[in-house]
């Protein structure tokens, strides 16, 4: 998953949502020099891609995208996923979105003396640019398409990309609504994490 579905999977702890955002940053086993509760948002920041990884809804999501982006095309279902997280916003939570945008930026903010160097690099940049929110754009995700294909080994296939979720737009939006409720209900089960400050719609969210 991108971004904002890790931050939105990390429940209401600031310092669970600090070790989730940083996840990546953090290599191999040793993060214990982190406060435990930021360990704990490390760990869940591995269960979450873990789990993405292996789920059938998002193989079927790659495999549209396979023929431009191969084995990058998971990093461009989790850009969309984090697009389709930001369209079907209501059904997940009853903070609007903007607000629950900006209220992470600050706890970031707050929490940033964990950063890695890493993050710390970016940081500013991605409160600059407000990439939170833009992921809820095509034309914002074009723009982010556009410029990781500049500064990573993501192949420069934007045009490719943005026509097949337009050509299979109902398809990723189905593939997202079935995987990313699952998703909830894992991490409700294997962290405990049960998303008090938001309400489900029932057809979405299987019972625990």
């Amino acid at each position: 998953m991108n971004i904002l579905a890790h931050i939105y999977l990390s429940g209401s702890s600031e310092l669970v949502l600090t070790g989730n955002f940083i996840g990546d940053a953090v290599k191999g086993r040793r993060f214990d020099i982190y406060p435990e509760m930021v360990q704990f948002g490390i760990r869940l920041h591995r269960f979450i891609d873990y789990y993405t990884d292996t789920h059938p809804m998002v193989h079927k999501s790659k495999f549209l995208l396979n023929s431009g982006y191969g084995k990058h095309s998971g990093i461009v279902t989790d850009i969309f996923y984090d697009y389709f997280l930001s369209e079907n916003w209501e059904h997940f939570s009853n903070i609007p979105l903007k607000e629950f945008i900006y209220t992470s930026y600050e706890i970031l903010l707050r929490n940033s003396k964990y950063f890695p160097a890493e993050v710390k690099r970016f940081f500013p940049f991605f409160i600059l640019k407000n990439w939170l929110e833009r992921y809820g754009s095509v034309e914002g995700m074009q723009e982010v398409l556009t410029k990781m294909s500049l500064r990573t080994s993501l192949p420069d296939k934007t045009e490719f990309g943005i026509s097949t979720l337009q050509k299979h737009y109902s398809e990723f939006e189905d593939h997202f609504m079935e995987f990313f409720p699952e998703l909830i209900n894992a991490i409700r089960q294997n962290f405990r994490i049960f998303f008090q400050e938001v309400e489900y719609r029932e057809r979405f969210l299987p019972s625990a």
